[in-house]
């Protein structure tokens, strides 16, 4: 597929997102092109991508001082001490700030160096080149970083924009199945709270998306990412309008957490669950129809999507997802923030649910 451009221009910075296919091999190139000039770079890099991806980039980057740290992507090492350990490289190497930190993974790999390149020197040049479907639409644009805590997920972090992101197509296809799935999940997310004809589109060309087949998984990685890239533009800190970034995160990260963020459910397939959930409790809440509801459940099954949390948890887990839903860094009182939807295409920002609704809620769910 031809390259395509997506600017993003917030208050602290003004960059390029390239979306298209065989990038990783044009990289000078592209910095080049993106006045993008250093001599020193660390390279992050996901134990999953293999040798002759790396091999490739390495080639592709030139005579740059090239020094690599290979990162154990996992939920369990998106903590201080992974951050830590890329910070120690830059120092013991002396990096300066004109010098360049460039992630190669997921998500997680990308919130853990972007965070790094947020602390050292107070700001070190950051690139992301997102592997995933889930990182190329969501993760990858908007400048959150950070890790998790043994009190909750993403607790530490900072906002911190990359100067550049490339996210190359290619990489999907060697994801499996179920890292498309995940992907898949938030950008359903991005058309059910501001898109609702890429709903639509959405709807009509599901298995198209998923099984990579261009333009429409090109069509659907850009007009999610400008999605986030629009609200992003308007509240790059969420003070308000990006709030409904979180559709189904609330839930989604107590559902993580209440299970130790292990592999049985990773994040994207969280927030899969967590979009199912909260459509339940809008429907309870009298916010949506039913029709609405009932057109969205359908795509979920259709597309393959989980969708019945009893797969995961039983009534005993009730008060641990509780107890991590308060701890949520979205919440500001004792009250429960949550974002739910009134229509497709239209959120809502709520803070007036209390734990007990949650847990009534909740349990009902679990039992049924």
């Amino acid at each position: 597929m031809k390259p395509i451009q997506l600017r993003v221009q917030t208050k602290s910075n003004n960059y390029q997102i390239i979306i298209g296919s065989n990038l990783i091999t044009k990289l000078s190139t592209i910095f080049k092109k993106n006045s993008l000039n250093f001599k020193k770079c660390l390279l992050v890099v996901d134990r999953n991508i293999s040798k002759k991806i790396s091999l490739k980039i390495k080639k592709s980057l030139g005579n740059k001082d090239i020094h690599i740290f290979n990162f154990n992507a996992s939920e369990i090492n998106k903590n201080q001490n992974s951050v830590n350990n890329i910070l120690n490289i830059l120092l013991k190497e002396n990096f300066s700030r004109e010098d360049c930190l460039i992630t190669i993974g997921g998500g997680i790999t990308g919130d853990v160096g972007g965070f790094a390149a947020s602390l050292f020197k107070r700001g070190l040049t950051f690139v992301n080149i997102p592997t995933t479907l889930l990182s190329q639409v969501d993760s990858s644009i908007g400048g959150k970083t950070g890790v998790n805590t043994q009190y909750g997920k993403n607790l530490i972090g900072s906002f911190y924009q990359p100067r550049l992101v490339i996210s190359d197509t290619d990489f999907l296809k060697t994801l499996p199945k179920r890292e498309l799935i995940c992907g898949y999940g938030e950008v359903l997310k991005h058309s059910l709270i501001l898109n609702k004809k890429f709903y639509d589109y959405l709807d009509k060309n599901v298995f198209n998306i998923l099984n990579l087949k261009s333009p429409y998984i090109g069509k659907a990685i850009y007009e999610s990412c400008k999605i986030k890239r629009d609200i992003v533009q308007k509240d790059e800190t969420e003070k308000e309008i990006r709030k409904v970034l979180n559709f189904g995160h609330t839930f989604a990260h107590a559902y993580e957490a209440s299970l130790g963020y292990s592999k049985k459910l990773n994040h994207g397939e969280a927030v899969i669950l967590g979009m199912n959930t909260a459509l339940k409790f809008s429907l309870k809440n009298k916010l949506i129809k039913n029709e609405e509801v009932k057109s969205i459940l359908n795509h979920i099954e259709k597309a393959k999507l989980p969708m019945n949390i009893k797969k995961y948890f039983s009534l005993k887990d009730l008060n641990k997802i509780l107890s991590f839903m308060t701890k949520d860094k979205k919440n500001n009182s004792d009250k429960i923030n949550l974002v739910l939807l009134k229509k497709i295409s239209q959120p809502i920002y709520q803070n007036q649910f209390s734990k007990n609704s949650l847990a009534s809620f909740l349990r009902q769910e679990l039992i049924n």
